[in-house]
This record gives structure tokens, sequence and C-alpha cells, in this order.
């Protein structure tokens, strides 16, 4: 019988074995099974019941069991209510995962600095990443007299300081707001003048404002999914 349980910070949860239909397998290897079994942890709802879950279509993302058409989640929140916008921002995030200018993770920040322009009212703070790859990674502040501060991102040796900062919910800007620590590090910041490293502080705050918190970092809440049994 499914055991009920509260699970902080979730309402309480009931343990369900699901039988479903297969439809399309949006990344791994081989082919998704007509008939797929596993077991998830639902939510209950507002009369504490199980959702009836017949017609409803979701995303998995789970592992094969030992037997054919039994799956494992990979974690309590592995089951997703299926969109048409959720299904093709996933199909983005694995494209983008597999292409070969990949974004790295970033593991923290080599230096920050500030030069101030020619004109007054302009400068520009170039923050340089490091990354697991060891490959190039910076954000470009750019000041211009008149006009709104403005930055950019880069993941490749080519820097344009004309790009838009990257979209939320884009693999960009998962690496960037994930990754960057809330307060630039005051080794990194080498400007030559007080006034150049008060700016390169306030244009690093600027871009994690702009970036905004990191709304995918999962939260674990307990319970392993075993394998559904025979």
């Amino acid at each position: 019988m499914p055991e009920a349980r509260d699970v902080s910070p979730f309402a309480t949860v009931q343990r369900a074995y699901i039988e479903a239909q297969g439809i399309d397998l949006l990344s791994g290897t081989g082919s998704v099974s007509a008939s797929v079994r596993y077991l998830a942890d639902v939510r209950l709802d507002s009369r504490h019941k199980i959702p009836n879950p017949k017609k409803q279509m979701v995303l998995l993302f789970a592992r094969p069991g030992t037997t054919p058409g039994d799956i494992q989640l990979v974690s309590p929140d592995a089951q997703l209510p299926w969109s048409q916008p959720l299904e093709a921002q996933i199909r983005k995030i694995l494209a983008d995962l597999s292409a070969p200018d990949s974004p790295p993770h970033i593991t923290g920040i080599n230096m920050a600095l500030y030069q101030q322009g020619d004109l007054a009212g302009e400068g520009e703070t170039q923050i340089f990443l490091t990354t697991t790859k060891g490959t190039p990674a910076a954000i470009i502040i750019q000041h211009r007299a008149g006009q709104p501060s403005r930055w950019s991102a880069s993941f490749s040796e080519v820097v344009d300081a004309a790009n838009a900062p990257p979209a939320q919910g884009t693999l960009e800007w998962y690496r960037l707001a994930c990754s960057l620590p809330e307060m630039l590090p005051a080794s990194a910041n080498l400007g030559e003048t007080q006034e150049a490293k008060d700016q390169a502080v306030a244009d690093y705050l600027l871009v994690r404002r702009d970036l905004g918190p990191c709304t995918r970092t999962r939260v674990s809440w307990g319970g392993d999914i075993a394998k559904p049994g025979k």
C-alpha cells in the first residue's frame, strides 16, 4: 500500500505506483517503451487525495530499471506536468548542453577591472570568469553618457558588448545566476584607484540584480525513488 508522509517544504505526499504510456524520448539512448512503470511521490490535493492521473501528460527525468519498461525517477521532483512551453524549453537546454560551444560551469571570478573612458560619463568594467573547461568567459558592463548602463556576457574569446544579457531560463542565464557569488571578491578587483574599484563593485551588483535569484536550484525534500517491483 502507498505510504502517506509529510515531507518539508511540501505538503503531504503519497508514494504511488504509476503505469503510463510512453510517447517520446527527448534525450537518451534507445527508444521509449510503449508502457512504462515507476514509483513517484505525488503531492496530494486539497482533499488529501492523489489527483486522478488519467489523461494527464507529464515530463519525466528517469533512468532505466533492470526490467524492460521499468524506470526510476532521478529525484523526487523529476515528474513535471507537461506543457508545450516547458517541453520547448527543455529541448532548447538539451540542445545547448550537447553543442560543442556549450557554456561551461563557472567556478569563480579571475579578475575585474574598471577603465574610465575618454569622455565624461563613459567607461567599461570587464569581469573575467574561470570555468571547469578552462575556456574563456567574461562579462562586460558599458557606460555611455546619457544612457543606461548595459552589460553582456560571452562564453568565447569574442566579446560582443552589443549583445543583450542572457534571457532567464536559458543555459547561459543558469550558468551565471547559479554560479556567480553574491559579491565581487575584493581579491579579484584590480582597479587602480578606489573610485575604479567602487565602480567595478557597483557594476557587478547591477549584473547580479538583473540576473535575479537562481530559481533552478533543486530543493532536496527527501525520499528515494525505488524501482517498481513485480
